[in-house]
């Protein structure tokens, strides 16, 4: 790699508030915020709202659409072969 020419990376902590959850990674952000680590260290701490704690996708908690619901009333709207005809 070429020198002077990447950002520095530290240790970061990531705090995502809906979840209530914290993790330690490596990232170049940088924050005045601090927070002490389980590990007795104090880190640099980033308030998220999402990360993969909380976030539907990744926690299996995503709504169901009703498509059924929807395919009826077009066909009742807009007829059977309505997208036959396009």
């Amino acid at each position: 790699m070429k020198s002077r020419i990447h950002p520095d990376s530290r240790l970061v902590v990531f705090r995502d508030r809906a979840a209530d959850t914290a993790f330690l990674t490596r990232s170049t952000v940088d924050s005045s915020r601090t927070i002490e680590w389980e590990d007795g260290n104090t880190y640099p701490l980033v308030d998220v709202e999402v990360s993969s704690a909380s976030h539907p996708f990744y926690t299996g908690r995503t709504r169901v659409l009703d498509s059924a619901g929807r395919v009826e009333r077009f066909e009742r709207r807009y007829g059977r072969g309505a997208t036959a005809r396009a």
